[in-house]
């Protein structure tokens, strides 16, 4: 492989690495802040120990996941000089504020909160912990709404000018706010909470199963369980929103998502194939006539745009046209899982968790890292599907590579995924250690009583 494909092969490693953990992130903050909440109101009541002992022990899941993505997203960074010069060359203008912005307002603010949230129990007040841990959840927020402010605004670019072959910013709010731009932060943050609840749930359940559940273990699952049986259809109500923003502003990809070779009314959906770009068709093709025109367009006899209309400038089919089966396929199993597990739950209301029938606990660690699947099969969908350019329309890949010799891009794409290999057995295996040996919770110290002190 020459150095292009090497490096995008490499930036890819990279990014897919990275995203796995802003994934659980960004919404397990949120899951931790309804714990607290949970905790203070119900201070004094035997539930009130349950909430804090789920606190404590996804706090230090929180405290994992963030550390890694922190590492992690600093060394994709580096792949925009050391890979992509191109890049920020043309579109540093809009690039770069944007990710300054991320800086300035997501990190500055989870780095002062992140020690009072982690630390701070015992040493401050439950009502500055509370505000600790809600800041540092709406920084993680924030940060993702920056970071996909810019993704966004590289697949549906608009409030830009080009002068002498780059990008300059024309209207910061049209940059921030693109046509896609509330669709995919929309999806992105649903798409956080169905993993990072999965993930609580899985991983309850192995306690239950090891018989290392606590009173916190019981209550982080029912809240993870509601929570996915909730998020889940709306992120397929938010999923096919997006579809059709995408259908409007990047046609070639919905072609390419969908197996539509040729322009045609009345497009039948294909539900499994194995797309031949050579031969221009879908083989072993499972399909419901008319079904694509009906739900892209909302009419069974609506026309479609082919491939064929987008000649070397549409993305590689088979990626895209998997991926997103892949997405979906998963994400109807979460919605079934999801569902059955609050069906179980409703049932079984008053009664206690120990006693759920073995399969259903067997079923939910089964799809503890289901959210990493879909993600990374979106987002595969999302950005070779954007394909072959980096600003959709306007600045071709190819044109940003740097011109390394072919071998010293694969000698350190093999060190990144030996690398990415272990780290993320190592990260598998302590949360499943935590969970097999989860620590007692601590007792608080007490608070200064001195007039002034932090918390009185």
């Amino acid at each position: 492989m020459d150095t292009f494909m090497l490096s995008r092969i490499q930036f890819a490693a990279n990014i897919s690495f990275h995203i796995l953990f802003p994934s659980i992130t960004i919404a397990l903050c949120w899951f931790l802040v309804f714990f607290r909440l949970r905790h203070t109101a119900t201070r004094g009541t035997p539930a009130a120990l349950g909430w804090e002992q789920a606190y404590y022990f996804w706090t230090k899941v929180f405290a994992l996941s963030f550390a890694m993505g922190v590492v992690s997203g600093i060394t994709m960074s580096f792949q925009f000089g050391t890979n992509w010069p191109g890049f920020m060359e043309q579109v540093g203008n809009i690039a770069g504020p944007l990710l300054g912005y991320e800086v300035l307002t997501a990190f500055f603010l989870e780095a002062t909160f992140l020690g009072i949230m982690l630390f701070g129990r015992g040493h401050v007040s439950d009502r500055v912990h509370l505000v600790a841990t809600l800041m540092v959840a709406f920084g993680t927020t924030l940060s993702a709404f920056w970071i996909l402010s810019l993704n966004s605004w590289m697949q549906t670019p608009a409030g830009y000018e080009l002068i002498d072959g780059k990008f300059h910013a024309a209207d910061w709010l049209a940059i921030v706010f693109n046509p896609s731009f509330p669709y995919r932060l929309g999806h992105k943050l649903l798409a956080s909470a169905l993993t990072a609840g999965f993930l609580i749930a899985g991983v309850s359940a192995w306690q239950l199963i090891r018989a290392t559940a606590t009173e916190g273990t019981r209550r982080a699952l029912r809240t993870a369980i509601i929570a996915v049986a909730i998020a889940t259809p709306l992120q397929i109500l938010m999923g096919d929103a997006h579809g059709l923003n995408t259908l409007e502003h990047q046609p070639a990809k919905i072609a390419a998502i969908e197996g539509i070779w040729h322009t045609e009314r009345g497009a039948p959906l294909t539900l499994l194939g194995l797309p031949n770009e050579q031969q221009g068709r879908t083989d072993y093709a499972v399909q419901i006539p008319k079904a694509a025109s009906l739900i892209l367009a909302h009419d069974p006899d609506a026309q479609l745009r082919g491939l064929d209309e987008f000649p070397g400038a549409h993305p590689p089919v088979a990626p895209v046209f998997l991926g997103f089966r892949v997405m979906v396929g998963v994400g109807l199993l979460m919605l079934a899982m999801a569902w059955t597990g609050a069906l179980v739950l409703y049932r079984r209301r008053g009664q206690d968790l120990a006693g759920l029938p073995r399969p259903l606990l067997y079923a939910l660690v089964g799809m503890t890292f289901s959210g990493w699947v879909a993600t990374l099969a979106g987002w595969c969908v999302t950005e070779i599907g954007r394909q072959p350019y980096l600003v959709y329309g306007l600045l071709e890949t190819a044109y940003a590579v740097a011109p390394h010799p072919a071998g010293m891009v694969a000698g350190t794409l093999v060190t990144y995924l030996v690398v990415y290999v272990l780290l993320l057995l190592a990260y598998v295996g302590v949360i499943k250690y935590m969970a097999e040996h989860p620590a007692k919770l601590p007792p608080a110290a007490p608070l200064p009583t001195a007039p002034g002190a932090m918390g009185t």
